[in-house]
């Protein structure tokens, strides 16, 4: 059973009516207005069932980040690896032009929800203590869950905007006393709420209760701050031996495990892995599930309108947003006879669920195709094929001279032929937010910096000699030679394609500027400023003294 987020149903509003956390000292427009939606009071959160939906809102935030259009633009968009398909009105976010300024929804949207994640956390860490009736253990626990949502929540925004908001206690009256706190300090109050929640947090998650906060999940959260941290202004000598020791501890003292096929990680139905240490839940039920996990739509070619093709719930509703780069296909995924990765990440074959016979749309070498049900319409190789080849098979075959806009690999990982109609946009299937591959290749990153170089080659060969054919284990291991910051680099590309990494990847890596203009051609604006994000304006509007106390990013 997997835990029930509740922030469509009462419960949640329960907590968020006594929890105006940011509402107040961020979210609210001058005076903080809320519509009432029940007769659930501010002491409600002082009762253990109050407690814990409030706690449950709080979990419910991170659906504002994982598996949204927002938090895919944020880490998908403008980077090295993806860049825009035909449609969607975000685009300039890939184009780094002056569109994407302080205006934006996705912006206001991330710094909004986010901080309400962050105030419900507050309210539960800080009502926790008083309320009768729990176990000290799960009174700690609970309190424990709190500060890994918290910190969180400060992690991603520190990265995104640099100097924020601190709060770290409740608010529940509209306050606009706001300032940029710097970054060392936002990361030092990170470190304290993971370090403080690790060892009240359980070891495994119990089986009504998937989807909470474990131990695990805390130290590799905690692990990835040390490496993010380490090439910040936060920056300190022992960050890299910090990060080793807790991504270490993930890996060995626990019983996560690499799946034996890569492909499996993402296989629709398997969510619940061996490989999964923290994921968002979604949920099949309408009333639970919010907006959904709506990652679905936006990596797919447009298929629906080919001949012998219409759109379905198993291939899905093609968005056509995000379009992989030369640099992905040809550089990325360069080796596809020992590397599965290439084959296991893309959709290859269309087959006809709608019959008949049609003229050719973009495979030239043949006139027409005559399609039962079930054949195949449309074959992506991947590679080029001759006219002549083509013109022998009885089906389209889209080659790479051949992509455009709307017409390109599909990434496979996000599918959700779940969905009850082909029009949902709802998806729900959980959204995988730390993976066990993720943390041996932050493992070998904190090694290489220390220069532990056969440590960090053996925890990159476990993540290649799992995405290897079957008999190809050795051909994919790398030598010590071939371990450094480069290998790094390509291999989260072609490991963690998609999964809302790659941005503040080449963030981390101080590299974003100079990898987008290499290999993202469309984005035409991006300058040494868009390594950070642009504060909302209706941040600084609503705060005391407007810009002069809490001022924008520089260039925006």
């Amino acid at each position: 059973m997997k835990i029930n987020y509740k922030n469509k149903l009462l419960s949640y509003f329960k907590a968020s009516l006594i929890s105006a956390a940011i509402f107040a000292a961020v979210s609210c427009e001058g005076l903080l207005e809320e519509n009432v939606v029940s007769n659930i009071g501010n002491d409600y959160l002082n009762t253990p069932s109050g407690l814990n939906d409030g706690l449950q809102a709080a979990y419910s935030s991170f659906r504002s980040w994982y598996g949204t259009e927002r938090g895919n633009n944020f880490t998908v968009f403008g980077t090295d690896t993806y860049t825009n398909g035909s449609d969607g009105s975000f685009k300039y976010m890939n184009f780094y032009t002056s569109d994407f300024d302080s205006q934006n929804s996705h912006v206001r949207e991330v710094w909004d929800q986010l901080y309400q994640g962050i105030n419900t956390a507050n309210a539960v860490i800080e009502r926790a203590p008083e309320v009768e009736g729990l176990s000290e253990e799960i009174r700690q626990i609970r309190i424990a869950e709190a500060k890994f949502i918290r910190a969180h929540h400060y992690f991603i925004l520190v990265q995104l905007f640099g100097p924020i908001d601190l709060q770290l206690s409740e608010s529940v009256i509209p306050n606009n006393e706001v300032t940029r706190t710097p970054v060392p300090e936002i990361y030092a109050a990170i470190i304290n709420d993971l370090e403080t929640a690790i060892p009240e947090l359980p070891a495994v998650s119990q089986a009504d209760d998937y989807g909470r906060a474990t131990r695990p999940a805390a130290e590799n959260l905690l692990g990835k701050v040390y490496v993010t941290k380490a090439t910040s202004e936060a920056a300190a000598n022992d960050d890299y031996a910090k990060a080793e020791s807790l991504l270490q501890s993930v890996i060995e003292n626990y019983s996560f495990r690499l799946l034996d096929n890569y492909g499996d990680i993402h296989a629709f139905g398997n969510e619940v892995n061996d490989e999964v240490i923290f994921a968002t839940q979604y949920s099949n039920n309408p009333l639970t599930n919010g907006t959904g996990n709506n990652t679905h739509v936006f990596f797919l070619m447009e298929y629906d309108v080919q001949p012998g093709m219409r759109r379905d719930t198993e291939n899905g509703r093609p968005f056509k947003r995000y379009m992989p780069t030369d640099y992905t296909l040809n550089v990325i995924f360069a080796d596809r006879e020992n590397d599965s990765r290439y084959q296991q990440s893309f959709k290859h074959t269309y087959y006809s669920n709608n019959p008949g016979t049609f003229n050719t749309s973009f495979d030239h070498s043949k006139s027409q195709v005559n399609f039962a049900a079930g054949d195949t319409a449309i074959y992506v190789p991947g590679y080029e094929m001759s006219e002549e080849v083509r013109a022998q098979k009885p089906f389209q075959v889209l080659v790479p001279s051949a992509y455009t806009e709307r017409l390109f690999p599909t990434l496979n990982k996000h599918l959700d032929p779940g969905r009850a109609d082909l029009t949902q946009f709802q998806g729900t299937r959980d959204y995988i937010s730390f993976r066990l591959a993720d943390t041996y290749l932050l493992l070998a990153e904190a090694q290489l910096k220390q220069d532990k170089i056969a440590e960090a080659t053996e925890n990159v060969n476990m993540v290649r000699r799992r995405a290897a054919f079957p008999g190809k284990e050795g051909e994919m291991e790398i030598s010590t030679s071939d371990m450094d910051m480069e290998m790094i680099i390509e291999e989260r590309a072609r490991e963690l394609l998609g999964e809302q990494q790659r941005w503040l990847d080449l963030k981390r890596w101080g590299i974003l500027v100079e990898r987008v203009r290499a290999h993202n051609p469309k984005s035409i604006g991006i300058e040494e400023f868009h390594v950070l994000r642009p504060i909302p304006q209706n941040q600084i509007d609503r705060a005391q003294g407007n810009s002069a106390n809490f001022p924008q990013n520089p260039g925006y």
